[in-house]
């Protein structure tokens, strides 16, 4: 593969940066700022690194004014760094890009409308009445059911999974195991055996969506379960039946969502998280790593929940304490009680007095 190299002053260009240093340089990739050689560019946005700073080896850098007072090499000025090194970034990518047509050993249903420009790879297996629009990729061992559409610029990795009726929009990227529109975890009871209880919904997915890899997203029971715009979900994520997720909400990995609970926009959770369902969830909230949501929550902010971590004695102790908290609840209690008794005669000799 070609080496991608731009100059500095290009880079700068592309991101309407201010350039500070040499604008001739080429640049050929990216590092840590502890890392990285001639003829790389790094960046630094989090303070705990700018001890790398006057010791880096890359040839520029990209900061933000204040920390360019400091910066011994070529340095790209801007706002926000990290930004800017997700947008330099892209500029480098090296993920192969792969021909449009269908591969010869893609199976293929009927009444399919699969745009000239896309690009089915080796052994995909797609079903009847699929739309699969202009420029879209379909990876390797990709198996869509009947009636999905993907639309223009999407990219499913391989072997990601679509059941039937799952809607996706433009220029979203499912990454490797993805399985979107399996069957919700419905189920009734009757008289101690469980009856499944078919699922009639689809799954259906806004433009500018990213799914990690091993992802989960359930078809909903009657209604759809969806996602909406810019939404980034990590990895061995959960996502139960008619879950609706806000625009721009970016959730860590092996987070669990149970059903028909609605996130709001531009919310953050935390890795490791549980969500109840029936809940739902305001925009603009917050949710730290391994947090436990029981409850709905109607204001924007930052929660946490969870025991943080202890050194392994003081947390068994903590841990016995805590079997022990009902019996200290209650000895705490007879105590108040009697203090008040006691408290009450005495006001009532003084009075006496």
């Amino acid at each position: 593969m070609a080496e991608v190299e731009y100059s500095v002053t290009q880079l700068a260009e592309a991101l309407g940066a201010e350039l500070k240093g040499d604008g001739a340089i080429k640049i050929t990739g990216m590092a840590p700022l502890q890392a990285a050689q001639s003829g790389q560019l790094s960046f630094l946005d989090n303070p705990s690194y700018k001890k790398y700073l006057a010791t880096t080896q890359a040839s520029a850098v990209i900061l933000s004014a204040k920390e360019a007072v400091d910066c011994p090499v070529t340095a790209l000025i801007v706002d926000n760094p990290y930004v800017g090194y997700a947008k330099v970034a892209n500029l480098f990518d090296r993920q192969p890009q792969p021909e449009s047509g269908v591969h010869a050993t893609a199976v293929i249903g009927a009444d399919c409308d699969i745009h000239p420009s896309a690009s089915i790879g080796p052994h995909c297996v797609i079903g009847n009445a699929v739309t699969i629009s202009e420029g879209a990729v379909i990876g390797a061992h990709a198996s869509i059911s009947d009636n999905c559409q993907i639309g223009a610029g999407t990219c499913l990795m391989a072997r990601v999974t679509l059941y039937h009726g799952t809607v996706i929009g433009k220029q979203c990227t499912l990454h490797s195991g993805v399985v979107l529109g399996s069957d919700g975890f419905g189920m009734a009871k009757d008289q101690g055996a469980w009856v499944k209880i078919p699922q009639l919904g689809r799954v259906i997915i806004a433009d500018n969506v990213e799914i990690g890899a091993n992802t989960t997203v359930d078809r909903g029971a009657l209604g759809d379960t969806t996602i909406a715009e810019g939404v980034k979900l990590d990895n061995q994520i959960q996502v139960a039946h008619n879950v609706a997720i806000g625009a721009h909400t970016a959730i860590a990995g092996c987070t669990a969502i149970a059903g028909s609970t609605t996130i709001g926009a531009h919310c953050m959770i935390g890795g490791g998280t549980c969500i109840s369902g029936h809940l739902s969830i305001t925009d603009n909230v917050a949710l730290a790593g391994m947090a436990g949501v029981y409850g709905s929550i109607d204001k924007p902010g930052v929660y946490a929940s969870g025991v943080p971590l202890q050194p392994y004695t003081t947390a068994r102790r903590n841990s016995a304490r805590f079997g022990q908290l009902n019996q200290m609840a209650n000895r705490l209690r007879a105590l108040e009680k009697k203090f008040e008794q006691e408290f009450a005669k005495q006001h009532e000799r003084e009075s006496e007095d």
